[in-house]
């Protein structure tokens, strides 16, 4: 009979105690994942300071007739595309005066390309007196990556700011525009994974 746990594992293959800890280390990092893609997420993880309540695409999908979306990106990326029914109030030149009317506990999440400006403007929420801020983690980039619609002026898109080259790398569906500093728009089609 076996005495103890230490006793115990002396009989198990080196191998079924290898393989089990990989296994269970996996199903661990993947239930912690919020986006689909491991490298996406790990920079993610390093990016955010995760200093403010943060909740996944499919989180969202299901709650986002109940909260109020309000996009932290600049103007331009704004009018390419964005959230249906968000609110846009920027984030070099901040303009928090289309929630002057909004009730303080009202749930808000905010979202930005990858979900960095938008923390910093959730934060900027918080000490505003709003109570239930959530930052969406991975952003529209993330949105679109699971095929979720976006929409611009004309109604849906495909189409999404990808901010530049170098967050672009992050979106992996739907239409990359990029304007330069010419205000030149590039698009570029993104072919969905099979």
């Amino acid at each position: 009979m076996i005495k103890n746990a230490a006793n115990w594992l002396n009989y198990l293959p080196l191998s079924i105690v290898v393989i089990s800890a990989i296994l269970f280390s996996n199903s661990l990092f993947a239930q912690d994942r919020k986006v689909q893609s491991k490298a996406y997420n790990a920079m993610l993880k390093t990016l955010l300071s995760h200093s403010v309540s943060e909740i996944s695409v499919q989180q969202l999908s299901g709650q986002v007739n109940d909260v109020l979306l309000v996009d932290a990106r600049e103007q331009k990326e704004y009018a390419v595309s964005h959230l249906n029914h968000s609110v846009w109030v920027g984030y070099d030149n901040l303009d928090l005066t289309p929630l002057s009317n909004v009730p303080k506990n009202k749930p808000i999440v905010v979202y930005c390309s990858v979900g960095y400006r938008s923390e910093k403007v959730a934060e900027k929420l918080i000490k505003q007196g709003f109570t239930n801020v959530k930052n969406l983690y991975g952003g529209i980039f993330e949105w679109k990556n699971q095929d979720k619609t976006i929409m611009n002026e004309k109604g849906e898109t495909d189409q999404v700011h990808a901010f530049s080259k170098t967050w672009g790398v992050w979106l992996k569906k739907g239409r990359k525009s990029i304007i330069d500093s010419n205000s030149y728009l590039k698009t570029k089609r993104l072919m969905a994974k099979t």
